[in-house]
């Protein structure tokens, strides 16, 4: 028992001892910095990697960059040392700070597990074994395998996959531009993350990728709807902390209790899936306590224009789409929208309309009548008191802001009723362009300045059906719409991504050449016929300039690549010389770069010495009610849903997979609803196997259980388990707690093959019914003890 209890501590002392290094190496310790799940309190005078430099003789050059996936871009500085990074820390005159994922730069850069030349499969896929080859002898099997890709199935048969595993402004616009030159190629139609709030925001406000984090801190009454911005806003949390220092309300509606709601004053559990109808519950009291605002919806949104008998909306002229027709009550008819001095009514309550017309504000009145407080906490599980005190709040305490960026309530069937639902919400109580107002999506220098293209598209002439992202698996398996014999995979990994991994990694094994061009042997590389070895930041220059930072930012090569890794522009300069195309790709970078920038008043000089904030003053989305549609109003009925049969108007619609849709068979077998979360250890996938952050967070997958559920399955905590449905398996440790609501599990995104496998083994693949995107949280599945 005593040597049991020696070795213990021995581990004991060495894992701290392994942390206690990486704090230091990360540079992550001031005076006392709170680490891992388990909250280890860390005081220690132990220098920042700046100090350090400076207290030692030796002369490092230094670098910038920035961290290029789906996150907040970052600005970091590396420090070099005889052509070798040796440190990377967040950059001082930037206005965030990095976070750990981003000083483990230094560990993905030096990663002795990188790929470093061209490798073609020798086994089985899946297996792992492959064999080094040259760059040539891989360019001519890429070459080979597209001519007669388009020989015997035609351009359609080729498909092209790029997503956020790098945004910067190059790499992904290249690979669309040269498939478009090659007479274009089948893509992922929708997003995994966020289809649903374009298919809201683009009709709604007529423009996608605004943000509103210049002026969260003037806000007084915060909704985070479905979301966790102290993880996925982590950069910019300082901002929520200064609203509340200044007296603002933090609210979270979330089913589980998330790292941001553990900062909040108030966590709502909802049942997924139901959030639109909490926010018809909500706007149905604003209504009847009229606390709408009135002047605003008259004069700035489309809330008044007049909808006839068949529910269609009514214009001045059928060929002016703009054209449509409101009763003005100063002069008791009806008139043009736009046209001066008029006085449009809202609803029939006020004033009778001619024609037996109504508003569009009576659809969404008569829409959220349905939606007594009684009916809305029962489908939501929200209770009725807050549901009232929310809808108040919200209403009253101006100016009040919804954050929906990278909200996991989007990522349901009809996620785009969510989005637009909170949208709803901000327009009818006039909480929208004002500083401390609006609903905060993810945003980006793009919406300040347009950001063109390093190579223009070639017109294509073969029409190419395009795979819902959800079905990937499934059409490619199935060859609906086309059987696809070529898939070029880059920029991400849908073996961990997509929903119905089983399904995805059939169509891996189905399709008779999958290019990969990674820089580590991801979960999807173990399936490739060749991959292709790829820098990653500080190894090669390129430009950000994209949706998720305010910053145009010049990313510096730094250090020379390990092997023969090249960027992803070169790889996609040499297939175009040998399809005739190269003149317009094979540039030097610097000449992309401006190509980018032409036109923005930003310059490459200017970036070299830091990044670039387009506009000087805190951002403002849509100030004063300028909206960017055709007629520069918000536009609440949208005639596009309705050519989709669906409600022009949000409505709520209960889910499939849902445990409150009893007509569901599939509940008999599948009892719980699982969700996924993002954690702060990765960013989809990306640094999911980096050692330090295992160490810091964890290296294995966990899944949050009520302790209810977990008692009536005999699971403890601590215990490995097997969550199942008909789509797979995933496998996990067992978190048994209070912070999931009951009947809900909590899956965590983005664990790779080599770790246990993804929770994507058991997502829905239902295709979300407006914005062809995910489904994911809405999916029915069961969990037992392993083995």
């Amino acid at each position: 028992m005593k040597e049991e209890m020696r070795k213990s501590q021995a581990e004991m002392l060495n894992k701290r001892i392994k942390r206690r290094s990486f704090l230091k190496a990360a540079g992550t310790i001031g005076g006392a910095a709170i680490v891992g799940s388990g909250g280890i309190a860390i005081k220690d005078a132990i220098k920042s990697p700046s100090e350090v430099l400076a207290s030692e003789p030796v002369k490092y050059e230094v670098f910038r960059s920035t961290c290029s996936m789906e996150c907040l871009h970052c600005n970091l500085t590396a420090f070099i040392k005889d052509g070798k990074i040796v440190k990377v820390e967040a950059s001082k005159d930037f206005n965030v700070t990095g976070c750990l994922r981003g000083m483990s730069r230094t560990q993905w850069v030096n990663n002795e597990s990188r790929i470093k030349m061209p490798m073609l499969r020798t086994g089985k896929k899946g297996s792992g074994e492959f064999k080094e080859i040259s760059w040539n002898e891989a360019l001519d099997l890429i070459e080979e395998n597209i001519r007669k890709t388009i020989k015997e199935i035609g351009n359609k048969g080729i498909l092209l996959e790029s997503a956020s595993g790098n945004m910067d402004s190059i790499a992904n616009s290249m690979a669309g531009a040269l498939f478009t030159h090659l007479g274009g190629a089948t893509r992922p139609a929708g997003s995994l993350c966020c289809s649903a709030v374009t298919a809201a925001m683009n009709p709604i406000v007529g423009f996608r990728y605004v943000d509103t984090r210049d002026t969260i801190r003037d806000s007084q009454y915060i909704i985070c709807w479905g979301n966790n911005p102290a993880v996925t806003m982590q950069a910019y949390f300082k901002e929520y902390e200064e609203a509340m220092k200044n007296g603002a309300r933090l609210i979270v509606i979330d089913p589980r209790f998330s790292e941001t709601a553990a900062r909040a004053d108030e966590w709502i559990p909802i049942m997924p899936g139901t959030d639109t109808a909490l926010a018809l519950g909500m706007l149905n009291i604003i209504i009847n306590e009229d606390l709408i605002d009135r002047s605003f919806l008259m004069n700035h949104t489309g809330a008044v224009y007049l909808v006839d008998q068949n529910g269609k909306l009514v214009r001045e002229n059928q060929e002016d789409p703009d054209s449509y027709v409101v009763y003005d009550m100063k002069q008791k008819m009806l008139v043009r929208h736009n046209k001066k001095n008029i006085a449009p009514a809202l609803s029939v309550d006020e004033v009778s309309i001619p024609n037996g017309y109504r508003t569009v504000y009576d659809l969404i009145k008569e829409e959220a009548k349905e939606w007594t407080v009684e009916a809305t906490a029962k489908e939501t599980d929200v209770p009725k008191e807050t549901i009232l005190r929310l809808a108040r709040e919200y209403a009253k305490n101006k100016p009040s802001m919804i954050i929906q960026n990278m909200s996991g309530a989007q990522r349901t069937e009809f996620g785009t009723y969510v989005s637009a639902s909170q949208f709803y919400l901000a327009i009818l109580t006039g909480n929208i362009g004002k500083p401390g107002a609006g609903v905060c999506d993810a945003g980006g220098v793009t919406q300040f300045v347009n950001i063109n293209p390093p190579v223009p598209s070639a017109e294509v002439t073969e029409e190419v059906a395009n795979i819902p992202v959800a079905k990937l698996g499934e059409s490619i398996v199935n060859g609906d719409p086309t059987e696809i014999g070529f898939w070029y995979i880059m920029t991400t990994s849908p073996m961990t991504q997509v929903p119905n991994t089983n399904m995805v990694r059939k169509a891996l094994e189905k399709v008779p050449f999958v290019v990969v061009a990674d820089s580590l042997m991801t979960s999807t590389a173990l399936y490739a016929d060749l991959i292709l070895p790829v820098t990653t930041v500080f190894e090669y220059t390129s430009l950000m300039a994209g949706t998720r930072s305010h910053y145009i930012q010049l990313k510096e090569k730094a250090v020379e690549p390990p092997g023969e890794a090249k960027p992803d522009y070169w790889i996609l300069t040499e297939i175009a010389k040998r399809f005739g195309v190269g003149e317009l790709f094979d540039k030097p970078i610097e000449e992309h770069i401006k190509a980018c920038l032409e036109g923005t008043g930003v310059t490459l000089e200017q970036l070299k010495q830091g990044p670039v904030k387009p506009v000087s003053t805190p951002y403002v989305p849509f100030k004063d009610g300028q909206f960017k549609t055709s007629t520069g109003k918000a536009h609440l009925f949208v005639e596009d849903w309705a050519d989709m049969d669906h409600s022009p108007i949000v409505k709520y619609y209960c889910s499939k997979e849902s445990i409150k849709n009893k007509s569901n068979k599939l509940l008999e077998k599948y009892p719980i609803m699982a969700i996924q979360y993002k954690m702060p250890r990765s960013i989809h996938s990306s640094f999911s196997t980096l050692e330090w952050l295992n160490e810091v967070h964890q290296s294995e997958p966990e899944v949050l259980i009520h302790p209810k559920d977990a008692q009536k399955r005999n699971i403890n905590d601590g215990d490995k388990v097997v969550v199942f449905n008909d789509r797979g398996e995933h496998h996990a440790k067992a978190i048994v707690t209070t912070h999931i609501k009951e009947h809900i599990i909590g899956l965590q995104n983005g664990w790779w093959e080599q770790q246990g496998g993804s929770s994507s083994y058991v997502t829905n693949d239902t295709v979300e019914a407006l914005g062809t995107g995910t489904s994911i949280n809405n999916t029915l599945v069961d969990v037992r003890k392993e083995g």
